[in-house]
């Protein structure tokens, strides 16, 4: 069976489920999510298992006989065209996303879920601007999202499988979310129930009182989705459109050997006091997004290339949040021990320097008249051994960011996402407009503008300033 063909035939299978689950009015797997272009929504701690009660395992002494176990589907189907208005303008994207979820119980205390996302962009079919390889790595995609088991023994809770595991809480940034791998794409753009990429792990968790414990292990780690030389977000700012010998100087990225020596892990604590949810937590791991070490070639023409490796780090932080009535108050600081930076110290070995950093932010939330949310964010990183003036693509000092979203009508939404570095990092704006046509249809309209020096976190986009369209419908 050609690719084409098992493309089809994958594709008839996933519509066909959903159309069934909709015929069937069956009950969906999780509340409907947001656009996946509106501002990434907040990313909450999942919550212990714990907090529904305990039963026997497996159907043991005190649980109640069960006559069928209860399956519920879920997903959505999206659609997303995109145009990119900046020299050189072209059709950039035309995404049709097809996920679908199932979720049920074996046993009392023992759960499960399934779930799958099938990817298919025409522009990478037939547009001419991209190179061969971009368009293969993104005309079609098949992934696996959440895929795991559940069950508890005693005070215990555990998870198997492919699973996201999210520590942070703040609005369109990853700071105490080190454990998420990422598919980056799109940058920052799209949702982040479409960003994160589910980590096959072994988790624990134990739960007494106000207070929590939790235990992961990752032995086989997924990273960062990058993308290929000359796609629009590549991480290393080129050309638009790319040559193939400018695409010619960045190999694929080596990941790490699988053996148990390079597996992940990790431990988190929080607890209430006096209505504040604090957290603790330690990492251990490989980065998930890669460093892009310089290496010699002995050809004359091309001197050097560049190897996308995965440094070997641990991370310490913490995050706090409290509600206060008139507002939610959350910040989140994380050290980074080992990471390595491309520098354009051009006497730095491999073109690699190994800086520790700093990261925090903190977060205002604020409920308004009108259905009006408005978030507020404070953030800076500080690298330590050298600073950051050598970093290749700037992203240290202050920076800030603001969302503000309202209701015009009962179906019309205006939003504005703004984040801004005040240093040499540049920035992004997202106006976006939201529709609510019809019960869990959302059509949306928006611009992704970004600015910045082209060698700025966001700056280096500067040149993929596009708009775009969305259709989203969640069952």
């Amino acid at each position: 069976m050609t690719r084409a063909q098992t493309f089809v035939y994958a594709c008839n299978c996933l519509f066909a489920i959903a159309g069934a689950c909709l015929a069937s009015n069956l009950v969906c797997a999780q509340p409907a999510a947001e656009p996946s272009n509106g501002p990434p929504p907040f990313a909450w701690p999942i919550l212990s298992q714990a907090d529904a009660g305990k039963s026997a395992l497996l159907g043991g002494a005190g649980a109640e006989p069960r006559d069928k176990p209860t399956v519920r589907f879920g997903g959505f189907l999206d659609g997303m065209p995109a145009y990119t208005y900046a020299s050189p303008s072209h059709w950039s994207r035309a995404v049709a996303r097809v996920q679908l979820t199932a979720q049920g119980e074996l046993a009392d205390e023992v759960k499960w879920k399934l779930g799958a996302r099938v990817d298919v962009d025409p522009v990478y079919y037939s547009s001419n601007f991209y190179l061969d390889p971009v368009e293969r790595n993104q005309r079609l995609d098949f992934f696996y999202r959440e895929n795991y088991l559940d069950f508890s023994a005693g005070d215990w809770d555990f998870r198997l499988g492919a699973q996201q595991i999210v520590w942070g809480e703040v609005v369109g940034l990853f700071f105490a979310d080190v454990v998420s791998a990422k598919d980056e794409r799109e940058f920052l753009l799209p949702s982040f129930d479409i960003i994160r990429i589910p980590q096959a792990a072994a988790r624990a968790e134990y739960t007494t009182g106000d207070s929590h414990l939790e235990l992961i292990w990752i032995p086989v780690p997924v990273f960062d989705k990058i993308g290929k030389p000359g796609a629009d977000f590549y991480p290393a700012p080129l050309p638009s459109p790319t040559s193939a010998q400018a695409a010619a100087l960045f190999q694929n990225p080596v990941t790490p050997a699988r053996r148990l020596s390079n597996s992940n892990y990790g431990v988190r604590a929080n607890t209430l006091a006096a209505g504040w949810d604090v957290a603790a937590f330690y990492y251990r791991s490989f980065s998930t997004a890669p460093t892009f070490y310089r290496l010699p070639t002995g050809i004359g023409d091309q001197p050097f290339t560049f190897e996308p490796h995965y440094d070997r780090i641990w991370q310490a932080g913490g995050t706090l949040s409290k509600d206060f009535s008139e507002f939610v108050l959350r910040a989140e600081a994380v050290y980074t021990h080992g990471q390595g930076y491309s520098v354009t110290d051009p006497s730095a070995p491999q073109g690699v320097a190994t800086r520790q950093t700093l990261d925090y932010i903190v977060s205002a939330e604020f409920v308004l008249p009108r259905d009006t949310r408005l978030n507020v964010q404070g953030f800076q990183r500080v690298f330590f051994g050298g600073g950051g003036g050598d970093i290749a693509i700037k992203g240290d000092g202050f920076g800030a960011s603001i969302f503000v979203s309202t209701k015009l009508t009962s179906t019309l939404e205006p939003q504005l996402l703004w984040i801004q570095n005040f240093k040499d990092g540049g920035g992004l704006i997202r106006p976006r407009l939201n529709w609510l046509a019809a019960k869990n249809t959302t059509l949306g309209f928006g611009v992704d503008i970004f600015t910045g020096s082209t060698d700025g976190f966001f700056g280096r986009f500067n040149n993929r300033d596009r708009v775009y369209a969305e259709v989203r419908y969640d069952f």
